[in-house]
């Protein structure tokens, strides 16, 4: 059974091609199908396509439905093309002739936007929130180690002092820009298509300002091929979200497999939530951070394949867009999986507080010794000499103390000013 059926059903193998796994995938958008039903018709009747009395009843059911959906318990049937077809089929199969007057002044296509607008913006939020509680860990443990020294480094070598507080509060920032970045996405998002039809708008006088308003969709999408061009736009722009977010994700995940390591010692995980070796008893493995980095590495090539999925579409819709759910729902997921993983993991890392007792970390200071002299009046290029001649003769002694103050500085680390930041974003997607 399909809405579009003339008589003529399409050979099978046709069809399971060009379905492919659809239709699981459209679980996902029932409940928001059934919203935007819902707007619709409340829009039909405000213009007169509808009776009062035929909302009331559409209304009830569509709730029916919604309540069957939230329980779990919403299948498309065998023989039904999609979720679309299946919540008009099971309004014609309660109502009769009333069932069919939903899709007046609607097509398919901009139906699925709705529902993929209404979802999308959704999982949008989820990630926001996500993102948020894991920028709060960050910052509680930068606050709570900001006194505790680490080694900070370049090309891999020791450099100069850094501390935990920096290095968390670091990570914590990252998270701030890669959340202008979702709320731009959020913005793209958030614009109702409704009412462009299959791309060229209806001849009935469809009030898109009230549909918009129903849905609390922050603007509309007013021209309506414009509207139709979205789709695969507002995919791209949630995926180069998704990839900023994963990109600071990973390389924490980065940081963290390597500070394990016996040869730095900077961090470590209660055995439980560490893993082994078959042959090696004495290993603890960051299989989850390692996880982690391979599924964010995996997440940053969804921007590049959703542009290659999209890249020489003519205009209008095209069957192609249908694959944009195989890539996107599963990166949406996965990204809120890795977000509360980190969070869950960071509840429960320990903190080597006494790294720089080791003497092989002494040469962090020679800035700190540098600058010191310089503070004292010698010129620095003659403060700078003196101290390497120091260290290439083996006669550096360094006096392990650090005075930074500056903002940003590992005693400035402003992480009220960057919570202020993030409060301001985050507050957009409530």
């Amino acid at each position: 059974m399909k809405l579009w059926s003339k008589g003529l059903e399409p050979d099978k193998m046709i069809e399971e091609f060009t379905v492919g796994n659809d239709r699981e995938l459209d679980l996902r958008l029932a409940r928001y199908d059934v919203i935007g039903s819902i707007a619709h018709i409340r829009m039909l009747e405000s213009i007169g396509l509808l009776k009062k009395e035929e909302l009331d009843v559409l209304v009830k059911n569509l709730n029916d439905i919604l309540a069957i959906i939230d329980k779990g318990d919403f299948k498309i049937a065998e023989g039904v093309e999609d979720i679309h077809s299946q919540i008009e089929f099971m309004l014609t199969e309660r109502l009769g002739d009333i069932g069919k007057k939903i899709h007046s002044g609607r097509s398919r296509n901009d139906q699925v936007l709705v529902d993929l607008k209404l979802f999308m913006r959704d999982e949008l939020r989820h990630i926001a929130s996500a993102t948020e509680r894991l920028f709060g860990r960050l910052q509680s443990l930068s606050e709570q180690y900001k006194d505790t020294l680490m080694p900070g480094y370049t090309h891999l070598q020791i450099a100069m002092p850094s501390s935990f507080g920096l290095w968390f509060g670091a990570y914590a920032e990252s998270l701030v820009d890669d959340m202008r970045v979702l709320e731009a996405a959020y913005d793209i998002t958030n614009q109702n298509p409704l009412g462009s039809a299959a791309g060229y708008g209806s001849s009935f006088p469809l009030d898109r300002k009230r549909t918009t308003d129903l849905l609390e969709f922050g603007d509309l999408h007013y021209n309506v091929v414009a509207a139709q061009m979205s789709r695969g736009k507002t995919e791209r722009a949630i995926s180069f979200a998704i990839s900023a977010i994963a990109s600071t994700l990973g390389h924490f995940a980065m940081d963290v497999c390597m500070f394990m390591c016996q040869n730095f010692g900077f961090v470590s995980f209660p055995d439980e939530l560490t893993t082994g070796s078959s042959i090696m008893p004495h290993k603890k493995n960051p299989d989850v951070f390692e996880i982690m980095r391979g599924k964010c590495n995996r997440l940053q090539s969804v921007s590049n394949e959703i542009a290659l999925l999209t890249a020489n579409l003519p205009l209008g819709y095209n069957r192609d867009l249908q694959l944009l759910k195989d890539i996107l729902f599963p990166a949406t997921a996965s990204l809120i999986d890795c977000l509360d993983m980190c969070d869950f993991m960071l509840q429960h890392i320990r903190v080597n507080r006494d790294i720089l007792n080791d003497p092989k970390y002494d040469y962090l200071f020679t800035v700190e010794d540098v600058n010191r002299m310089v503070l004292s009046g010698t010129p620095f290029r003659e403060a700078y000499r003196t101290v390497g001649i120091q260290v290439n003769n083996g006669e550096y002694k360094p006096t392990k103390t650090v005075n930074h103050t500056h903002i940003g500085s590992i005693g400035n680390l402003c992480n009220d000013k960057i919570a202020d930041k993030m409060k301001h974003i985050a507050a957009k997607f409530k």
